[in-house]
């Protein structure tokens, strides 16, 4: 496994995967735009294959490894996904993948590992349990892991997306970009700023789910007890990716839970797009005015569009 991450990673993963990902477009809305005083750029990730950014790293994972690594086949544990991500790379590849999934990961994720061929075997929502059920899987089979996101090859691949974001949109000022385990705002700051030295990089999470501002605020990495709409940002910061985070990020902001609602909700009204909750958190920091935005030029990572529609967070129960 690559030890380390750079922008010529990030620019060698691109050059593997980007036949079998979507580049994705960027949108924009002077409505949006005009309400929040400054310039946004939406990277819509939500189109992306399996309808996340998630494609990418496990993707990008999967075809860096021997076929001496690949032929037992691949495992990971994984709310959603990422799950979907790497049962659809691994049949791109012609491998087995096997899953762990918590017994509430939503039922449209649950399909769609199975439609891309992933063996699931579920576990308790808890990372131990995950953790614990994924070792055991990888005893049983000689699969190899590919971590959701403390794996550099896998953040590699997330940093593609900014790799693109920056190629569209070369003059954005502020990246803003969801943090769950850190594998998309990692490698999106070393792509970023990478490409743009001067960008200010900063990421978004659930109040109910803040290890990243806390362990951003501290210095040392803390985990917390997750309680958010945004399932996809339950997860704590990886061992590798938070010295990268506390190195290349500018900054950590929270958002509320209903600010997440409103965000998710103003997104596919205006931008005519479905997003999942966890890609809401970034504009939900616009909408609650949780950074400087005005006259500035604002790119943010739509990540990902897999939703239940019958229970959307505005429908009553």
């Amino acid at each position: 496994m690559s030890e380390s991450l750079d922008l010529n990673a990030i620019r060698e993963a691109h050059a593997r995967i980007r036949d079998k990902i979507h580049r994705t477009p960027v949108m924009t809305s002077a409505w949006l735009d005009a309400e929040c005083g400054g310039k946004l750029y939406f990277k819509c990730e939500n189109l992306q294959k399996v309808g996340a950014f998630k494609a990418r790293g496990a993707t990008n994972a999967v075809f860096s490894l021997s076929d001496s690594e690949a032929v037992k086949g691949v495992a990971t544990h994984s709310s959603g996904n990422h799950a979907a991500a790497l049962a659809r790379a691994a049949s791109l590849r012609g491998v087995p993948a096997h899953i762990v999934m918590p017994t509430n990961a939503p039922k449209s994720k649950q399909a769609a590992v199975r439609g891309y061929g992933g063996v699931i075997v579920f576990c308790e929502p808890t990372l131990a349990a995950r953790e614990a059920a994924c070792a055991q899987v990888m005893a049983e089979t000689g699969a190899v892991l590919v971590h959701p996101y403390d794996d550099f090859r896998v953040m590699a691949g997330q940093g593609t997306a900014a790799l693109e974001f920056l190629e569209d949109v070369p003059d954005l000022d502020i990246l803003l970009v969801p943090v769950g385990g850190g594998g998309l705002l990692s490698g999106s700051a070393v792509a970023s700023k990478g490409v743009k030295p001067g960008i200010r990089v900063v990421a978004a999470e659930p109040a109910q789910a803040d290890d990243a501002f806390r362990s951003f605020k501290s210095g040392q990495r803390v985990t917390v007890q997750a309680n958010t709409i945004a399932d996809g940002l339950r997860t704590s910061i990886g061992a590798r990716n938070f010295p990268i985070i506390l190195g290349q990020v500018d900054d950590v902001v929270t958002v509320s839970e209903e600010g997440i609602v409103a965000a998710m909700r103003r997104i596919w009204s205006v931008l005519k797009t479905v997003i999942e909750p966890s890609a809401a958190v970034p504009y939900a920091a616009v909408l609650e005015g949780k950074l400087p935005v005005v006259g500035k030029r604002v790119g943010i990572i739509l990540t990902g569009g897999n939703i239940d529609l019958d229970a959307l967070p505005w429908m009553k129960g």
